[in-house]
C-alpha cells in the first residue's frame, strides 16, 4: 500500500500544463540516448564489489499530463527487478507527486509484482510539479541507509530552480546519483534536470513517448549499475534478449 511520506501539501490549484499551442519537438536522437550511457560507463557504483541487492528510488511525476509515461513504466518495470536477479537484486521504492500538494513514498519492495501492485493503485491528477520534495525525500533515506541512485521520470518543472539545485546538492553529497529521463522538450525542465544531474555527478537524457524500447533499456541499465557497476552492465548486454538494449549497452565497453 503507498503511504503517505508527509513530504507536505500546499493549497494551490493546479494550472494548464505548459506547452499548449507551441510546435511538436523534434523526437530525441540514438545521439542523446547513447550520451547519457556514456555517461553511465564513467561512474564508479558506491561500496564493495560483488553481488548485492541494490536499492533504487523510482521516482515519477503523477501528474495528469504523465498518464501515458505511466502506463509505459508500469508495463516495464519488472524488467529492472530481471535485468539484475543474478547480480544481486534490487530493492525499489516508489515515489510519486501529483494533484494539490501530494507527494507519497512507498515502503522497499523486492519484486516486480509488488511494485506493479503498488503503481496499479495511483491515478495521475491535474498539479504542480515537486521535484523538491523528492529531491528532500530522497536524501532523508540516503541519510537513514544506503541509496545506489535514483530515477526521476517527468516532462516538466514549475518550481524555483535555485532551491532545486541546493536540494540536489545535498543529496549529492551524500553519494546519491540522480538519472533524469525527461519526455519532451520543455527548456525549463531541461535546464533543472540536466542542473540536478551535475550536482549530483548522475546523468540526464531524453526520450519519446512513442518509444518505449528507449525508456525501458535506460531504466535497466541504471538498476544494473545500481546494482553490480559495469561487469553486469557488460553481462547484460551479453544476455539481453533485446537487440536494442544489447545494441546500447554494447556502447558501454
Amino acid at each position: 500500500m503507498i503511504e503517505d511520506s508527509k513530504m507536505g501539501r500546499d493549497s494551490r490549484k493546479p494550472p494548464a500544463k505548459p506547452g499548449a499551442g507551441q510546435p511538436q519537438a523534434a523526437p530525441s536522437s540514438d545521439a542523446e540516448v547513447a550520451a547519457f550511457l556514456q555517461q553511465v560507463r564513467t561512474m564508479t557504483p558506491k561500496g564493495p564489489a560483488g553481488a548485492r541487492r541494490g536499492r533504487l528510488i523510482f521516482a515519477m511525476d503523477a501528474t495528469m499530463s504523465r498518464q501515458p509515461t505511466w502506463d509505459m513504466a508500469l508495463a516495464m518495470q519488472a524488467d529492472m527487478f530481471h535485468a539484475v536477479e543474478e547480480v544481486g537484486g534490487l530493492d525499489v521504492q516508489l515515489v510519486y507527486f501529483r494533484g494539490m500538494g501530494e507527494c507519497r513514498a512507498s515502503k522497499w519492495v523486492s519484486n516486480p509484482d509488488a511494485l506493479a501492485r503498488l503503481m496499479t493503485q495511483v491515478a495521475c491528477r491535474g498539479g504542480f510539479t515537486q521535484i523538491g520534495k523528492v529531491l528532500a525525500h530522497a536524501r532523508r533515506e540516503a541519510e537513514r541507509g544506503r541509496v545506489d541512485a535514483m530515477v526521476y521520470v517527468g516532462d516538466c518543472m514549475e518550481e524555483n530552480v535555485d532551491a532545486l539545485a541546493d536540494s540536489a546538492g545535498k543529496l549529492g553529497l551524500l553519494g546519491v546519483r540522480v538519472f533524469l529521463f525527461q519526455e519532451g522538450h520543455d527548456p525549463a525542465a531541461e535546464i533543472a534536470f540536466r542542473e540536478i544531474a551535475r550536482l549530483t555527478h548522475g546523468a540526464y537524457c531524453r526520450f519519446d513517448a512513442g518509444a518505449a524500447s528507449q525508456l525501458r533499456a535506460l531504466l535497466k541499465a541504471v538498476a544494473t549499475y545500481a546494482t553490480g557497476g559495469l561487469k553486469a552492465l557488460a553481462d547484460l548486454g551479453k544476455t539481453s534478449v533485446s537487440g536494442e538494449a544489447r545494441l546500447l549497452l554494447e556502447q558501454l565497453e
